[in-house]
């Protein structure tokens, strides 16, 4: 049975996915949890402590999900592809999700900067600062590479960064703009059919074409 602090925060998500943050009442989601007002606000502190709370539990999920999608890649050795194919599911699945990997915070969500402004919140304590997208993309990155040091070694160190990277920037691209589910025309969050391709000689490749591209003289950055 889920504590009242869990049951605050699936009535807080719940309300999010019909309503935008700033309609969300607190009086409404301690009705949701079947707890008082007064237990909400013991919880979070206030409305902001319970933004803080969703967002922070969010970032937890996805990377629980990291270290599951870890352990299920590993008699394969294709730990890259199966975190790519959870950072694409992940995202789908909850818009503070995508809403991390992306820095997307759409006018429906709670904003972090507000959330971790460090105002006077009542008596919850305060939080770590949320994680930008390439915070979170490194220490997703490093996570994926220290998983696939332990197994059967196949590239250097470098070499594992730059796979894992590349994965999940592709896994990040098809969040940001998302494939067109076939026959409906409609935009969908959808995996692409195969993290196959995503191997060593195809990662080097990409980082090849790349340094040409930019180091270039027929090249302008930006």
């Amino acid at each position: 049975m889920p504590t009242a602090r869990e049951a605050l925060l699936d009535a807080a998500e719940s309300a999010l996915s019909t309503l935008p943050w700033t309609a969300v009442r607190m009086v409404d989601v301690a009705a949701g949890a079947g707890v008082s007002r007064q237990t909400l606000y013991n919880e979070f502190g206030s409305k902001d402590g319970l933004a803080r709370a969703l967002i922070r539990r969010a970032a937890e999920g996805y990377l629980s999900g990291v270290e599951q999608a870890l352990r299920e890649a590993r008699a394969q050795g294709d730990e890259p592809a199966e975190v790519a194919r959870w950072t694409v599911r992940a995202a789908r699945a909850n818009v503070l999700v995508k809403a991390l990997l992306t820095g997307v915070w759409g006018e429906r969500l709670p904003r972090p900067g507000a959330a971790y402004a460090g105002r006077r919140a009542g008596p919850a304590a305060p939080a770590p600062p949320t994680p930008t997208p390439a915070e979170l993309l490194t220490l997703v990155r490093d996570r994926a590479v220290a998983a696939m040091e332990r197994g059967p070694r196949r590239l250097d160190h470098a070499e594992l960064e730059l796979a894992c990277e590349t994965a999940l920037r592709l896994a990040l691209s098809y969040t940001l703009v998302p494939a067109v589910r076939r026959g409906t025309g409609a935009a969908q969050c959808e995996e692409p059919e195969s993290w196959r391709p995503i191997t060593p000689t195809i990662t080097s490749e990409i980082d090849t074409s790349f340094s040409v591209e930019t180091t270039s003289s027929r090249k302008t950055m930006p």
